[in-house]
């Protein structure tokens, strides 16, 4: 199965004191990683396919309004989790640091549910902090997934809901076909429709920081509008491919109405911080739940991310 997934790219001065282990493992495909999910993305951003795309849109069907609740607000921090294929990584495969078992990651939820932690999606969190709507009980966590594998509709998704837990998928709109493992659209309403919350990491996983004003409106305002009129979601939240971001990627993505937006630099997202730079971490192939607990603990006081984040 051919990998499209985030990169991680050289770490800022200020995050250069995180544990060396994992550093190492993500730098070791992080530059490749950046070719090949630009050389998939590059027909996707093409005139034609743009106009195709704005073309053939369906028409939009405005979601249901979020439930607004007057209690106190919330303040706790929560760790968001990214995952990408559920599968042993295949002979050869170029990035195996991006494959976690089916049986790895099910004994990896069971730690967390052990461990008093019960998974919300990442608009609850933000109910939660705004309006006081009250959380499942247990210490929140938000369970994400990126790109939108079949493997996390056949794998994950059976585990989360035996625990009666939601994920969040970050689902791009082309380039990871079925037929290279991509999600059908009729398992992203499944998803959906088992009650995880569908965000977006825009049109076709593009290196937002590239791309002139145009092109960064079609990646993020017409991915959104897109996937609210496929799915009939609210898509409130952006993921930035390979967690590339900058100040006029930061801007596209408030101008197109996101609540906030996540990056790919570990820590613990906070209500008191910038929602357009939210921390999570990326759990690597291999991680056994007792190392997952201790990297979670380990990075709740990490710094919040920066003002950008390129190579």
């Amino acid at each position: 199965m051919a990998a499209h997934a985030d990169r991680r790219v050289r770490s800022d001065r200020k995050y250069r004191r995180r544990r060396a282990g994992a550093a190492l493992v993500l730098a070791a495909f992080g530059g490749a990683l950046a070719a090949v999910v630009l050389s998939l993305s590059s027909a996707g951003t093409s005139p034609a396919a743009r106009a195709s795309a704005h073309k053939t849109a369906p028409a939009h069907t405005a979601p249901l309004a979020h439930i607004v609740h007057d209690g106190r607000h919330g303040t706790e921090s929560v760790a968001i989790l990214m995952y990408h294929v559920i599968l042993a990584a295949p002979a050869g495969a170029p990035f195996p640091g991006l494959y976690t078992t089916p049986a790895l990651f099910a004994a990896q939820m069971h730690a967390l549910a052990a461990a008093g932690y019960h998974a919300v999606t990442m608009n609850q969190m933000w109910d939660n902090w705004h309006h006081g709507t009250p959380l499942p009980a247990g210490k929140p966590i938000v369970v994400s997934f990126d790109n939108g594998y079949e493997s996390q509709y056949r794998f994950a998704l059976p585990v989360l809901r035996s625990l009666g837990w939601v994920g969040v998928e970050n689902l791009q709109l082309s380039g990871l076909p079925v037929s290279q493992g991509g999600l059908s659209r009729r398992q992203v309403r499944g998803l959906v429709a088992a009650g995880w919350e569908l965000d977006t990491q825009g049109y076709d996983h593009a290196d937002l920081i590239a791309l002139g004003a145009s092109d960064l409106h079609f990646q993020v305002a017409v991915a959104r509008q897109r996937i609210r009129a496929l799915y009939g979601v609210h898509a409130d939240w952006f993921c930035y491919p390979s967690g590339l971001y900058d100040a006029a990627v930061i801007a596209a993505v408030k101008a197109a109405g996101f609540r906030g937006s996540t990056t790919v630099v570990p820590g613990w997202a906070s209500p008191g911080e910038n929602p357009y730079r939210l921390p999570r971490l990326r759990v690597l192939a291999d991680t056994s739940p007792d190392a997952l607990l201790a990297q979670i603990a380990a990075i709740r006081d990490d710094p919040p991310p920066g003002s950008s984040y390129s190579l």
